[in-house]
């Protein structure tokens, strides 16, 4: 999870890292329940903190083959506001919102195609993409959407621009045990009724991310027509702006 934080400590101006966030939602029940990790208190980022899985683009997201495209309306919404955003950037955005729920929490979101992977595909999905590779998956960012960006202010140590995105979680095709335990990133999994009165560990980005999603939900099914708040900082005041 990246997100802005407050920090007494005044650091010199570093560019944002590209970043991307996972809030899996389980529908199951009456009142829907989303998914946070607890970060490990050794970690430098943000420690013991409930957060959402998520974490920086790395060079591989842009090769990772997938089970389908990115729908064109996600695309648009993932490519507006400033910095602005290549749709071939927008894609790895995605992709690291998946490898990321996979690598943290070990649940995976794809798809088995209808043919078995072929070698240039198995030979991609390598690293933290072995989990997919041995379920026979394709990672699936065909049923992610845009909640939320948020840029960390400047005079931090570290700046992200991080998407929020959300999936049901009936997309989960996979899951690996173990993942979670205390000396992993995430100790602890909790899934958290929406409405719910925050937790104390809650980053405050983390309880406006999960308002927003809560009021989307109140809407009814989620589209990528509707308004996406960008969360970003100018002149030390903070702004929310739409994409």
């Amino acid at each position: 999870m990246n997100a802005p934080a407050a920090n007494s400590v005044h650091h010199p101006y570093c560019r944002p890292r590209d970043s991307a966030t996972l809030i899996l939602v389980d529908r199951s029940g009456s009142v829907p329940k989303v998914l946070l990790g607890r970060r490990h208190e050794k970690v430098v980022f943000m420690p013991g903190k409930l957060v959402f899985p998520g974490g920086s683009v790395e060079s591989t997201d842009h090769r990772i083959p997938l089970a389908a495209d990115l729908p064109s309306a996600l695309t648009e919404k993932l490519v507006a506001g400033s910095p602005k955003t290549a749709p071939a950037r927008a894609r790895a955005l995605a992709v690291t919102a998946i490898r990321e729920a996979c690598e943290e929490t070990g649940l995976c979101l794809g798809r088995r195609p209808s043919s078995p992977l072929t070698p240039s595909q198995m030979a991609a999905l390598k690293g933290e993409w072995t989990p997919f590779a041995q379920a026979g998956l394709l990672p699936d960012p065909s049923q992610l959407y845009l909640i939320a960006r948020a840029i960390t202010p400047p005079g931090l140590i570290r700046r992200f621009d991080t998407r929020f995105f959300t999936a049901d979680a009936s997309a989960i095709a996979h899951s690996v045990g173990g993942v979670v335990n205390a000396n992993a990133e995430l100790v602890e999994l909790i899934w958290l009724e929406l409405g719910a009165s925050p937790l104390a560990d809650m980053h405050h980005m983390t309880r406006s991310v999960l308002s927003e999603l809560e009021a989307r939900l109140a809407k009814g099914p989620l589209t990528h027509r509707a308004e996406v708040p960008f969360f970003h900082f100018r002149n030390g005041e903070k702004l929310r702006d739409t994409l």
